[in-house]
């Protein structure tokens, strides 16, 4: 991680789970890390969790990742301020409790997509234009999901709905963004990372207890780390992590 330190990470949804805690791992890594959420209270207070003189290297900036402007104007502002963007990682994510044939499900499906495919191409494009504008090595890590290789969810379990679509998405986009970065011409790498079960607040109640094998945001956040650790001829593609006995 040494080729990190002292330059500058965004972070999407790092008020809790996993965000939070890649966040404060890159911080503790070296790296200026601008954290995004809308409850940006949270993102102040992982401060604690911080050795003090490393403090000053977490910001935090209030941005809902649904919603276009917001993406444009929080990644404009952080250009402008840190001297461009490094490392971008589309962590937000969000999971609605519905299926697809039920009506008057509109809000939830548009919620997931929104925030889980819009923002992910939005914040990536905003990143893009600083990391092109500066011409250094970048990194862009996508949070995927199982997910988004498969419907891991039986037909004894709650409905996946519009959220495993959404992750097959970003499996896809990530082949995209890697074609385009080539095309560039710019040494900007694109991995996705693609988490089994991860105890963090979307999870649906009870999925946890029925399936009793998960994985902690820990875990992937030192996957993060891997992924950006690696040398500028490798690049990893897909890192796919399963809690050791998973179902499915």
């Amino acid at each position: 991680m040494d080729q990190w330190k002292n330059r500058t990470a965004v972070v999407t949804g790092a008020s809790s789970g996993i965000g939070a805690a890649i966040t404060k791992d890159l911080v503790k890594a070296g790296m200026i890390v601008i954290g995004l959420a809308r409850r940006v209270e949270r993102v102040e207070d992982l401060k604690k969790d911080l050795p003090p003189n490393l403090q000053g290297n977490l910001h935090a900036v209030k941005c809902d990742v649904s919603k276009e402007e917001e993406i444009v104007k929080a990644f404009t502002s952080i250009d402008q301020k840190f001297n461009g963007i490094d490392v971008l990682i589309n962590n937000a994510g969000t999971f609605r409790s519905t299926n697809l044939i039920k009506a008057d499900n509109s809000t939830a499906i548009r919620e997931v997509i929104d925030t889980n495919v819009m923002g992910l191409v939005f914040s990536t494009r905003e990143a893009y234009k600083s990391m092109a504008k500066h011409g250094r090595n970048s990194h862009v890590v996508h949070i995927n999901s199982i997910a988004g290789h498969g419907v891991p969810f039986h037909v004894e379990m709650p409905s996946s709905n519009i959220y495993s679509p959404s992750k097959h998405a970003v499996t896809a986009i990530t082949e995209i963004h890697r074609q385009e970065f080539i095309r560039s011409k710019h040494h900007i790498k694109v991995t996705s990372i693609s988490p089994g079960l991860v105890n963090t607040e979307i999870i649906p109640d009870g999925v946890l207890e029925m399936l009793g094998t998960y994985l902690e945001s820990e875990d992937i956040s030192q996957s993060v780390l891997h992924v950006l650790g690696t040398p500028p001829h490798v690049q990893i593609h897909e890192l796919t992590i399963k809690p050791f006995g998973e179902a499915f």
